[in-house]
């Protein structure tokens, strides 16, 4: 902790407690319930779901020029402009710092404290991914918005280094995280979302349950009456 922080967190573990504090490091906050999450390719699906009436998004662009990543951030911002869509952008933190994204979501591997300090100082959200416990203690200690759990089922989008978490498991996380916002991601479609929101978690983001539909728009507003069950 720096100096001035209020140490809200002990040995820097969940509590599974009603403890409540305020600690300066914190990251800017985020609906405790985030809502179906879509995770999204480009500008023009992140203004296509946005105007679905999708809740959260998250743009997961691929690209090594700084240029390209500039400009679909800003693309993607501007899509989300006038709907209550809330954006979160995978990995490009500079360029959400600059363009005034809601938000930015990292991998355990972005976690060093150069890039979290900018992040912090400019009001931005802060989403992590964690895969297990050991990654799932190193999310809650940097104290961001949300954190995202998985793959909760096996996935063919990336190779993944660890097993599936597992519903069972899902719920014994999202119990001990319960003062944390959470997202759980991986493998997960319509037929395993209620499976998934039994366990506790506060949003469930998908991928191809929504890029790979044959109609986008009603598998969103299908996936969303879910919620409302």
């Amino acid at each position: 902790m720096n100096s001035g922080a209020m140490d809200c967190h002990g040995a820097d573990a969940p509590r599974n407690d009603d403890t409540r504090c305020v600690d300066t490091n914190a990251f800017a906050p985020c609906p405790r319930q985030l809502g179906l999450y879509a995770v999204l390719p480009d500008a023009a699906w992140v203004g296509r779901m946005a105007r679905a009436g999708v809740p959260t998004l998250q743009l997961r662009f691929k690209s090594d020029d700084p240029g390209a990543i500039t400009r679909e951030v800003q693309a993607a911002v501007q899509a989300v402009q006038g709907t209550a869509a809330l954006l979160f952008i995978n990995d490009h933190w500079q360029a959400a710092i600059e363009v005034g994204a809601y938000g930015v979501h990292l991998g355990q591997e972005d976690l060093q404290a150069a890039e979290l300090a900018p992040i912090r100082a400019a009001g931005l959200r802060l989403g992590v991914s964690s895969h297990g416990y050991a990654e799932m203690l190193r999310a809650h200690a940097v104290q961001p918005s949300y954190i995202a759990m998985g793959a909760v089922y096996a996935t063919t989008l990336k190779r993944m280094a660890t097993p599936p978490q597992g519903p069972a498991r899902l719920k014994v996380y999202a119990a001990l995280l319960r003062d944390t916002p959470t997202v759980a991601i991986g493998g997960i479609d319509a037929a395993r979302l209620p499976e998934v929101l039994a366990s506790g978690v506060g949003s469930v983001a998908v991928v191809r349950a929504l890029v790979a539909a044959n109609a986008p728009e009603v598998q969103a507003a299908a996936l969303q009456a879910m919620f409302a069950r």
